[in-house]
């Protein structure tokens, strides 16, 4: 599995989840339970994960919804 996205922002995850959703990618969130017992200092964050298989469909989507920056070089 690859990481997309490091977040504590539960809308955004979960809107970058429904995202990839469309796109046929599953997304799964990594530390979250973690990250809630931490409290709210927001040291841990949540990462969103996909498969190897999927990670640069799911780049392009999230690139191409504005919510990741363009690639270095281009």
């Amino acid at each position: 599995m690859q990481e997309i996205l490091r977040s504590n922002d539960p809308v955004r995850l979960s809107w970058v989840c429904a995202l990839l959703a469309d796109g046929r990618i599953e997304g799964v969130i990594f530390d979250s339970h973690t990250s809630i017992l931490e409290g709210s200092a927001g040291a841990i964050m949540r990462r969103l994960m996909v498969i190897d298989e999927d990670y640069d469909l799911a780049m392009t989507i999230l690139r191409d919804a504005g919510e990741l920056p363009p690639p270095e070089g281009s």
